[in-house]
């Protein structure tokens, strides 16, 4: 078998594949990567909009807690950190809209220690 032939036997084996990930929600930061409850967070990427992201989370891969979106669309989701939440890092994690799958992201965002009288 020739290499050019090879190549071309491997490119359509991977190609559902690489469609199935066309519309896979990513992210790819998150603005301020630190802050406290009920702070608004930024995350921008690709795919975010409703037909792609149901539910967003903050995970420390024990503990899951659910955000509430303030705003959504193709590029960015905009969520409020709740009362509810624990300081430390978390990684934000996306809830397909179908409800079939959750993906974590490869994003932190640092709840901090809300000092009291500040």
């Amino acid at each position: 078998m020739t290499s050019g032939y090879a190549s071309l036997v491997i490119a359509f084996a991977l190609s559902p594949a690489l469609v199935s990930f066309a519309g896979f929600p990513k992210v790819t930061t998150v603005e301020p990567d630190t802050g406290k409850v009920g702070d608004t967070i930024s995350a921008k990427g690709e795919n975010l909009d409703k037909s792609s992201i149901g539910e967003v989370y903050l995970t420390d891969g024990a503990h899951d807690v659910k955000m509430q979106i303030t705003e959504q669309t193709e590029k960015g989701v905009k969520f409020k950190v709740p009362e509810t939440t624990k300081r430390g890092r978390y990684h934000l994690m996306m809830l397909t809209a179908d409800k079939r799958s959750f993906i974590e992201q490869p994003v932190v965002f640092t709840v901090e220690v809300i000092i009291r009288g500040e």
